[in-house]
């Protein structure tokens, strides 16, 4: 125990935690995406694992036959938003149900993304090209303050976007789909609408997690979708802890992105720590299990029969 102490330094973590503030910026774009159909639609999209790797290819892509890096994100983003219309028409026009047509859309980006890249991965020469955000321990203070200012403009955007007659309708959809009928709401358009957009955020983000990273995989968004939700609900449990009543809606999406920074912090910890790199997955399970559960286990902490039971143990001791 005491060697596996003493093994551990400080600088190294203090080295790579600024890396782990980026990418939980870039993740916490990513997080974003999810929060407008985990939350707002109650739509479980696994889309998005092949959405943000869509967003990659095409970003690597562009940029090899000599795109500008500004404009193959808004190329991305197109093509992720095509990907959210083919899950959202599968689940509007040809009844597939929710989590299918996520898993359907899924496995044809496997394809697709491939077809895009042409191999299993693409890098970008660096020395080549200026991107705008990259890995480099001398540029990860500008990569941080644009991706910070990206996060800023989307939740400001997002927040105003659902406060518009549209996205009023969109958050009817989510809260009671049949009300929103009865108040001539067309909820397919709603849904079909919201995974555009959801889908778009998210190939964004793979995106620019692409020219962090300088190069994109065929794989490089297994498991996003757990990162995604790990952002969200870390976000908001932190968030209602720390503003209570006061958390507003604005103030959800900001905790959103701060769950990513969170996450990501925590992962570059737990490695530091020497944690086996190939269980990360099963730790970032865990962690998102136990966040699930706290609102549960707080809510069931205040029951009216959990309060009668405390009461009655509290009386059964003092008559005792």
């Amino acid at each position: 125990m005491v060697a596996y102490l003493s093994s551990l330094r400080l600088q190294p973590l203090l080295n790579a935690l600024p890396g782990g503030v980026a990418q939980g910026l870039i993740w916490g774009v990513m997080a974003l995406g999810v929060y407008l159909t985990f939350r707002m639609l109650g739509f479980s999209d696994l889309s998005v694992d092949g959405s943000i790797a869509t967003g990659g290819a095409v970003t690597v892509v562009l940029i090899l036959k000599g795109v500008n890096p500004e404009l193959s994100l808004i190329a991305c983003f197109v093509a992720g938003a095509l990907a959210g219309i083919v899950t959202a028409l599968l689940n509007t026009k040809l009844g597939i149900p929710a989590i299918l047509a996520g898993i359907l859309t899924q496995i044809s980006l496997y394809s697709i993304n491939l077809k895009i890249l042409g191999k299993a991965n693409q890098a970008i020469n660096t020395t080549k090209v200026n991107l705008l955000f990259s890995s480099n321990i001398k540029l990860i203070g500008k990569t941080i303050l644009i991706a910070g200012v990206v996060c800023v403009l989307l939740i400001s955007l997002i927040y105003w976007y659902l406060g518009t007659e549209q996205g009023s309708g969109i958050r009817a959809t989510g809260t009671n789909p049949h009300m929103a009928k009865a108040q001539g709401i067309n909820t397919d358009n709603m849904t079909i609408i919201t995974l555009a957009l959801s889908n778009g955020l998210v190939a964004l983000a793979g995106g620019i997690l692409a020219q962090y990273q300088a190069y994109a995989d065929i794989n490089m968004g297994r498991g996003a979708i757990v990162i995604g939700l790990a952002a969200v609900i870390i976000g908001e449990v932190i968030g209602e802890a720390v503003m209570g009543k006061h958390l507003n809606f604005y103030g959800r999406l900001v905790f959103v992105v701060i769950g990513g920074i969170i996450y990501y912090s925590v992962y570059v910890f737990v490695l530091w720590l020497k944690f086996p790199s190939s269980l990360m997955k099963l730790l970032t399970a865990v962690v998102v299990a136990i966040f699930l559960a706290v609102p549960y286990l707080r809510a069931q902490s205040k029951s009216s029969f959990a309060h009668l039971k405390r009461v009655n143990k509290k009386k059964a001791k003092e008559a005792k």
